[in-house]
């Protein structure tokens, strides 16, 4: 709550998602492409921290789902239910970065 009303705050927590965003989607895949889902599930449980925070309740509820699969799941399981979501964060990180890129920090 001490960044109500902090615009540069706002700016500076969604410049680290943006980076965290950019670090974590390609390091997922790389993950997932070498089966390694506990690996994958340890980024997951992060992106999951995060979500809330910065994302309407549809899409949190599906990186909780993935989450949660990605204890449990097998590698290929894991894989397609994380393909089905990676465009919605690539989205999201897209759009944060535009954002940024139209409101520098001052």
């Amino acid at each position: 709550m001490e960044f109500i009303g902090d615009a540069n705050g706002v700016l500076s927590l969604l410049k680290t998602l943006q980076q965290t965003l950019s670090t974590d989607l390609p390091r997922i895949i790389e993950l997932l492409n070498k089966d390694d889902v506990h690996g994958a599930h340890r980024v997951l449980h992060q992106l999951k921290g995060f979500t809330p925070v910065f994302c309407v309740d549809s899409l949190v509820e599906r990186v909780v789902a993935l989450e949660q699969l990605s204890k449990h799941g097998e590698p290929a399981e894991v894989r397609s239910a994380y393909g089905q979501l990676a465009p919605q964060l690539e989205q999201l990180r897209t759009e944060v970065a535009q954002h940024l890129a139209l409101n520098p920090i001052a």
